[in-house]
Formats: C-alpha cells, sequence, structure tokens
C-alpha cells in the first residue's frame, strides 16, 4: 500500500465528476473556504495480494457480524446495547425473516504492513457510494493508471437487487414498486444523489423505482399503511434514514406495527442493522472474538465505556449512533487529545482501543486514510477510501481513488 503523487489532473475534471453525481464535491469549510472533496491527481495503490487479504478480511468480518447478531438475540443484549424496547420485537422478526438487505461498509484501519482492523461498521445508511462505484471507476478508466480497481459494487448492486426482489416477489404474489427515499434535511445533495445512483441500480435489475422524499411519506389513518404523495402504496422502500431516527419519529410506533403485517412495507435496509449500525456491536465483538487467535486479529480491543479497563490510558471514546466522527474523543496517556463536537452520546458510549491511522505525508502534509470497505447482499464489493489531515475522520475529510499493481513509467532519456 502506498500513497502515489501521480500529478495527471484531467481536462474539466471538477465538471466531469459533478456530471457523474458527486454533486456535492464543493465542501464549505467553518472559515468560509471551499476546497474540493475529491482529490484529483493522487491515489492509494495496493498489490493484488494486499486487496486479497482485505477481500478475505471482510468476508470474515460479515460472517463474524452474523454471529453476534445471533448472539445478542439469544442472549438478550438489547438494554446493553441500548437497543430502545419499542424496536426489538421489529429487530428479531427480520433477523429470522431476512427480508432484503442490500449494502454496508466497513471501515478499516489498514497500512499494508498489519492485519486490517475494523474501526466501525456502517450497516444502515452508508454514504461515499457515489464516489466509490462510479467516479473513481471513471477516474481509473480515463487516466489508465494501475492495471485494475477493486470495485465490482454496480454489478454486485445490480444483483442484489434482482436476488431480493424476486425473494419478495415469490413470497408475496406481487411485483414490488421500489421507492428510494431520502431526507430533505441534507442540503449537500450527497443523499439525493446516493438514492438517485441506487435507482439506476434498481431499474438495471428490472424494477420500477421511484424517488422518494422521506418528508413526504404519507401514513392513511384509515387501513394504517403507507403510501407516497400519489396515493401508491409503499411496497418496498430503500430508505437512506437510519432507524435510531426512524423510530423517534412521529410515525415510527407505526412505521412498525405496518412493517409486522402482511402486506406491510418492507424497509431496506432491514430493522435488525440496528444490531450492526450501532458502535455497542464493537465490544460484542471483542468479548466474542478477541481471544481467536485468527479472528481477533482483525478487531481492536473494544468495551463498553463503563466497563473500561482502569488501567488503559489510550484509546478513543465514541458514541453509540454518532456519525461523521461527531464526539468521538482521542485520550493519549490519560489526556483528551483530540475531540470533535456534535450532537452524539446521550444515547451511551463505547471505547476502542487507539489504533492511530497510518499517515502518508506529502508536500501538503500528513494524509491519514480510512479504507470503506464495501459489503453488497453479505458480499465484498469495492473499496473507498477518505483521508483526512487529523487522526478523526469527519466530514471534512477527502476522497482519493485507489489502484491495483500501478507501474511507474519508465524516465525518457538516452
Amino acid at each position: 500500500m502506498r500513497r502515489i503523487e501521480s500529478g495527471i489532473v484531467r481536462p474539466g475534471w471538477e465538471a466531469e465528476i459533478e456530471s457523474q453525481g458527486l454533486v456535492y464535491n464543493r465542501t464549505h469549510l467553518p472559515g468560509g473556504e471551499v476546497r474540493s472533496y475529491w482529490r484529483e491527481g493522487p491515489f492509494y495503490d495496493f498489490s493484488m495480494a494486499e486487496i486479497q487479504r482485505l477481500e478475505g478480511a471482510v468476508a470474515q468480518l460479515f460472517e463474524m457480524c452474523v454471529a453476534a447478531g445471533d448472539h445478542v438475540i439469544e442472549n438478550e443484549l438489547f438494554d446493553r446495547m441500548h437497543i430502545p424496547p419499542i424496536a426489538r420485537p421489529q429487530i428479531r422478526r427480520t433477523w429470522e425473516a431476512e427480508p432484503p438487505s442490500i449494502y454496508g461498509r466497513f471501515d478499516l484501519r489498514y497500512d499494508g504492513e498489519g492485519p486490517p482492523k475494523l474501526l466501525e461498521f456502517n450497516a444502515d445508511t452508508p454514504t461515499g457510494l457515489v464516489e466509490a462505484a462510479v467516479t473513481q471507476w471513471n477516474w481509473h478508466l480515463f487516466t489508465g493508471q494501475g492495471s485494475d480497481q477493486w470495485n465490482a459494487l454496480h454489478d454486485k448492486l445490480i444483483a442484489a437487487w434482482q436476488r431480493n426482489l424476486l425473494k419478495w416477489e415469490r413470497r408475496t404474489g406481487l411485483r414490488p414498486r421500489v421507492h428510494l427515499a431520502w431526507t430533505s434535511e441534507d442540503k449537500s445533495g450527497e443523499d439525493r444523489m446516493t438514492v438517485a445512483y441506487l435507482m439506476d441500480t434498481v431499474v438495471q435489475a428490472g424494477y420500477e423505482a421511484i424517488e422518494l422524499v422521506v418528508e413526504d411519506i404519507v401514513l392513511d389513518d384509515g387501513d394504517g399503511r403507507f403510501y407516497d404523495p400519489q396515493g401508491r402504496h409503499l411496497d418496498v422502500v430503500f430508505k437512506l434514514y437510519p432507524w435510531e431516527w426512524l423510530i423517534e419519529d412521529e410515525f415510527g410506533p407505526a412505521v412498525l406495527a405496518d412493517a409486522a403485517r402482511p402486506g406491510g412495507t418492507t424497509w431496506v435496509e432491514p430493522a435488525y442493522k440496528m444490531l450492526w449500525s450501532t458502535k455497542a456491536l464493537l465490544p460484542v465483538l471483542w468479548q466474542m472474538f478477541g481471544s481467536d487467535p485468527v479472528l481477533g486479529e482483525f478487531l481492536l480491543p473494544a468495551y463498553f465505556a463503563d466497563e473500561m479497563p482502569s488501567s488503559w490510558r489510550d484509546y478513543v471514546r465514541k458514541p453509540l449512533w454518532g456519525r461523521e466522527g461527531a464526539n468521538v474523543t482521542i485520550v493519549r496517556d490519560g489526556a483528551v487529545a483530540s475531540q470533535l463536537p456534535g450532537r452524539y452520546g446521550i444515547e451511551g458510549f463505547v471505547v476502542q482501543e487507539l489504533a492511530p491511522l497510518p499517515d502518508f505525508p506529502g508536500v501538503d502534509g500528513p494524509h491519514h486514510p480510512v479504507l470503506g470497505a464495501w459489503v453488497v447482499d453479505g458480499e465484498p464489493a469495492g473499496l473507498g477510501i477518505r483521508e483526512s489531515d487529523g487522526l478523526i475522520t469527519d466530514n471534512l475529510s477527502y476522497f482519493v481513488p485507489h489502484t491495483i499493481d500501478y507501474v511507474p513509467p519508465r524516465a525518457s532519456g538516452r
């Protein structure tokens, strides 16, 4: 694994990536400065052996998460994980029924030397999909950098919709209409473009796709079912809106009640993803697999905050439902070394052993990458890399493309 400054900048690249859906490329900094989220020029390169190692680790981590879900449900660990009681029956039901589930993203620490380490699992509403599936692939095709890219996202997403929707169709006897919903609270355009891209994969899978704003979903007081503003029943809804928000909304109880009834709306991702999208998954995984000589290599020691070893002096404190680095605290030698503000934490915290992100320094300073390894329909599917100046990856990070087996051009001369 290495970071390469290629010097290759495509003419008109900003307009090009926006035309591909990356309309949220311009990042507005707190001081008023505007910079690019996409980094044109540099890229990370991996050997094929490293990619195979990452792919194997992701497959293993997913199996471990499945085992952790079984463990939580069988041992009634919902209270310990701070999962609200109202959600638990639907979590159990969807865990057993296995309704449609499409994708998720493991965030990993990796430097090319030791095994990749799990930082967290974005299992419910991960973004970064457009730039991982589309933008960096088109960059690879245009520049010709590297021999390949770990990027099977597009084809696997289409196949995932086909398999899951056909299964739904056979179970219900109906051909589903798929609504894809984003919240108007997002002003950047990222959520809407993520939905637009996924709509394209639904259509290519052979099904009708309809865009929907979460705030426009209608609950019929008569039959207790959900409809879009045109009066069409919501058969299957992909929601870019996390479950922990949904169940706290005014209509949250109705969502859970309707989903449990025959003919009710099927929500993608399913409610059982609450077992994985919470950072409470981390101490559960550590308790189950931390001592395993093989599986434990992919994990960092993690505990619920009230069970942290008294000897710990270097760790990261994370809110259970936090996003984009908000309310994350890095502690070194018992003192706060770095901390980001936010609105999370009332739900509780976990602590994870501090494993600082690797640094690939350049002329413009440090570069700390986090590897976002995608799973689609439970299988490893591709890689997207965000890098930051500091050790906490937040909403001011950059996206950097990657290649496999890059060969530097030979210097010309006599």
